[in-house]
């Protein structure tokens, strides 16, 4: 009682919810309010001191619990992480559907949310995870930037709408920075081009994205006018100032220039259904959408380019020019955390990276590094032809292993390997994933019940090769090129062409997955 009576400055316990025939209902009064289970109870005491209780020594021994994830009150998937903090509830949905909810604090940045789901998802940590803003109801999508609020984004919602987080793969968030020449054409930075004739195209792009900027990006697009169907053709140029259209040709005449969008209040979608829902005249639509636009089609401005590779370039000179030098921060830091052993998740069996790659000579007594570059074009020459003969192959497995259902199957345990998705899933997925040379997926064949498909990209086109497995001598091997290069299973085939090219356009780079959260 007097324990009761007397109290401290304001404190907050924990307390469990009381059981019948508690203090209230013993004294036959209303008793205190019901206090709901691990919810936080304040109490206002007066200036009197609570005596302190003596420990009371228990006959079990303490048992740290091994899953508090699981003894949560509503046993619900929140996750919280010291580097969240407290604050709103933000819920992000995996490609599959499922959705998790996070604790996010003011601060929390689209990277810290990202990397949090790849610690709890147990996923390889690499940059291209990322967390996309998709507004359903209007086919809308982007990716957020490194640097950008996680709430302040979700504010921004209009409430009642489908819009929502997803987390996935994007292979092109940071490309403008590696292959940045073929991301702008020279067609489209003529201007730029024409005013530093004493520069190479590759380095007045380079020396453009060093400074944090982008040059003036130039070309036609069709415009959807405002309250109308109907699309126009127009000459557009992207400038620091912001969007302008030319209302004469192609004219740069500040008469002739129309001013058509702000870069600082706006930001700048993929529109993933446009024929559909707009009446794109192409497949290749982008949308600039003011922030003071919260839900409706009203107030967009619906563009659309001709080909994929003039959209890359619209989008990333928008995101230079309205973030600039953070942009490339952003990307530096990606790099410098995937230096880190902090950072690096579970490690794979096999390293796919280029920079761990090194071309080797085991024909002596030791190994050696080839370090000259014509050497190694040699030796990996010859390593394809080795690969082509249709004798016994250097990493032949052996003869008992070829028609083991073990090697059959064994490609079904690899995150490359999406089973039976069909042929339009698959240009949609590696779409979503990021439409960068050399991402790719393994899938079962629909038309050939025992075969199946590598889907590629390169030059942002997805090209599908269909591996037909066959048998000689009781051996089972898979090609692509009608038994001239033989491989023993889908592992062995998708290895060898991430080191060489082979048939391939392009090396194997990035393979497309998707974690359940």
């Amino acid at each position: 009682d007097n324990a009761m009576e007397g109290g401290a400055q304001q404190s907050s316990l924990w307390e469990p919810p009381e059981q019948d025939g508690g203090p209230g209902e013993r004294d036959g009064g209303e008793g205190p309010p019901e206090v709901k289970r691990s919810q936080p109870l304040f109490i206002h005491g007066s200036s009197r001191q609570l005596p302190q209780e003596e420990p009371r020594a228990s006959s079990l021994p303490s048992i740290p619990n091994p899953f508090p994830e699981l003894c949560s009150p509503s046993n619900s998937p929140i996750l919280s992480s010291p580097a969240l903090g407290q604050g709103p509830v933000v819920k992000v949905f995996g490609e599959d559907g499922a959705c998790r909810s996070l604790e996010a604090s003011a601060g929390t940045t689209a990277r810290q949310l990202c990397e949090t789901l790849v610690r709890r998802t147990r996923a390889l940590h690499d940059h291209s995870w990322a967390l996309v803003e998709l507004h359903q109801h209007l086919a809308l999508e982007r990716c957020l930037e490194d640097h950008e609020s996680v709430v302040e984004v979700q504010s921004s919602w209009a409430p009642g709408t489908d819009s929502r987080f997803v987390f996935r793969k994007n292979f092109a968030k940071y490309e403008l920075f590696k292959s940045n020449a073929s991301l702008f054409p020279e067609v489209m930075v003529s201007s730029c081009l024409e005013a530093n004739k004493s520069m190479a195209h590759s380095e007045l792009i380079q020396n453009f994205l060093n400074s944090g900027s982008c040059p003036e990006v130039q070309g036609f697009l069709q415009l959807r006018e405002a309250g109308r169907k109907v699309w126009k053709r127009f000459h557009f140029s992207l400038r620091r100032s912001g969007l302008y259209y030319s209302t004469k040709g192609t004219s740069k005449d500040p008469r002739h220039l129309q001013y058509f969008a702000d870069l600082t209040e706006s930001n700048i979608y993929y529109v993933t259904q446009g024929k559909k829902l707009y009446g794109t005249p192409t497949e290749f639509g982008f949308c600039i959408k003011p922030h003071k636009v919260r839900s409706g089609v009203k107030g967009l401005k619906l563009l659309c380019s001709e080909d994929e590779q003039s959209r890359s370039c619209w989008m990333a000179a928008f995101r230079l020019f309205k973030y600039g030098m953070q942009l490339y921060r952003n990307y530096q830091q990606a790099q410098a955390r995937l230096s880190q052993p902090s950072w690096i998740g579970p490690t794979p069996l096999r390293s796919v990276s280029d920079n761990a790659l090194v071309a080797m000579d085991f024909s002596g007594c030791t190994g050696r590094v080839i370090e000259n570059p014509s050497e190694v074009l040699t030796a990996a020459l010859e390593e394809a032809q080795a690969w082509r003969k249709k004798t016994t192959h250097r990493y032949s497995l052996p003869a008992a292993c070829h028609s083991s259902p073990l090697s059959a199957a064994i490609h079904r345990t690899q995150p490359w390997f999406h089973g039976r998705i069909s042929r339009e899933d698959t240009q949609q997925l590696i779409g979503r994933q990021g439409l960068v040379d050399g991402v790719f997926l393994v899938r079962e064949s629909q038309r050939n019940p025992k075969g199946f498909v590598l889907s590629l990209c390169h030059l942002q086109r997805i090209k599908h090769y269909l591996i037909l497995p066959s048998e000689e001598e009781g051996r089972l091997y898979f090609t692509m090129d009608d038994g001239q290069t033989r491989f023993a299973d889908l592992i062995q085939l998708v290895e060898f062409h991430q080191i060489n090219r082979g048939i391939l356009p392009c090396k194997l780079r990035h393979y497309c997955t998707c974690v359940a959260l």
